[in-house]
């Protein structure tokens, strides 16, 4: 089965919004899409479920265009394969470990889905939430805002959290993801997007080991066996995590002799950002595909900068079958650190009541030339 680049044969043209169900729960709710395109190619569908970003088409340098996030065409392995195909994650991306964590002297257990850990948010996370659709505009900038309302106590985090996305798009090819949140209780917020990027293609049945990634980052957050951060901060010169200059990705997974990197078969780890929270999006990485010329520069508000090239995919129990094998794709998440509320030297994802969480940010797409 092909991966839909159309809804019921129909797209949406520059500045429409085209909105159409894409499949029902076993609950009998339906998951809804939205789709937005700009002037130049760039074409963006969400998803009610998760908040997802079903699918994401730009031109390559030939001016013919692909999707160039992992996706699935129906709805079940959504549902059944909890890969977190372009999810919203929250309200803790990546992990904490032991499930726990202490605030003001509270400690507050939370429902482990990943061994001893945390991770995402938990099986209830906010990619199995049903998010509603607020609004959506077309014109020269088209945009779509979600909300959803996290009720205090769901998975164990404390307070009712009110959460809205705003996906956008702009004449400078520009996809921008804002998100905000508010509580009514002292708690913890730390959210991310999580597209599987392969700019060669969704659909081309190649791997992502032939892109080279930039990083603005002089430092990564080592883990331990458990993929739990030890807490150290380490200088990433002369180690196989130095991005500063461009890297080609299967160089750098084969590189033998890291025991981080043998420890995971490749990367899933927390890049620490320069500038830690910023009011405004900074460069923070460049994706390229050299076959295809697609550019991917990121810009985020974030202090970290998870890194995972999709090693598992193809692998685990479900009842669909795996679309993707091993490194079809790579995230590159904007997040607070991975354990921070257990970590007191790692920036603080603490969100007390008027505060507002607020993060955004920039994929700016272009071409290479050969």
């Amino acid at each position: 089965m092909t991966l839909r680049e159309e809804v019921n044969g129909v797209r949406a043209r520059p500045g429409k919004v085209l909105r159409d169900d894409f499949g029902r729960l076993p609950s009998g709710e339906v998951i809804e899409t939205v789709e937005i395109a700009n002037a130049r190619g760039l074409r963006l569908r969400v998803m009610t479920l998760g908040a997802a970003i079903q699918s994401l088409s730009t031109p390559d340098r030939d001016g013919h265009s692909d999707n160039v996030v992992l996706n699935y065409p129906e709805l079940a392995p959504y549902i059944e394969r909890q890969e977190f195909f372009g999810s919203l994650i929250g309200r803790y991306a990546n992990r904490i470990g032991g499930a726990a964590f202490m605030l003001d002297g509270t400690r507050y257990e939370l429902v482990a889905n990943e061994g001893a850990n945390i991770l995402h948010g938990g099986a209830e996370g906010f990619h199995q939430v049903v998010w509603r659709i607020d609004a959506a505009e077309g014109g020269d900038a088209p945009w779509v805002r979600l909300s959803h309302r996290s009720a205090d106590g769901v998975q164990g985090f404390p307070g009712t959290l009110d959460v809205n996305v705003t996906y956008s798009l702009n004449g400078d090819n520009e996809f921008r993801i804002t998100l905000e949140a508010t509580t009514d209780r002292l708690t913890i917020v730390s959210l991310t997007s999580h597209p599987y990027f392969n700019l060669g293609g969704a659909a081309s049945g190649r791997d992502i080991l032939g892109h080279s990634l930039m990083l603005a980052a002089d430092a990564f957050t080592p883990i331990d066996k458990t993929m739990i951060p030890t807490g150290e901060v380490r200088d990433v010169a002369g180690t196989p995590f130095d991005f500063r200059k461009p890297q080609i990705m299967g160089e750098r997974i084969r590189e033998t002799g890291s025991s981080q990197i043998a420890l995971v078969d490749g990367f899933d780890h927390n890049f620490v950002l320069h500038g830690g929270v910023t009011s405004e999006p900074r460069f923070a990485a460049r994706l390229a595909d050299p076959r295809s010329g697609r550019v991917l520069e990121l810009f985020t508000t974030e202090p970290g900068l998870q890194l995972y090239t999709g090693q598992k995919l193809g692998t685990g129990k479900a009842k669909t079958t795996a679309l993707y094998h091993r490194c079809a794709g790579m995230p590159i998440e904007p997040q607070y650190f991975p354990d921070s509320p257990n970590q007191p030297s790692f920036p603080s994802p603490r969100l007390e009541p008027g505060q507002v969480y607020r993060q955004v940010s920039v994929y700016r797409f272009s071409t290479a030339a050969h």
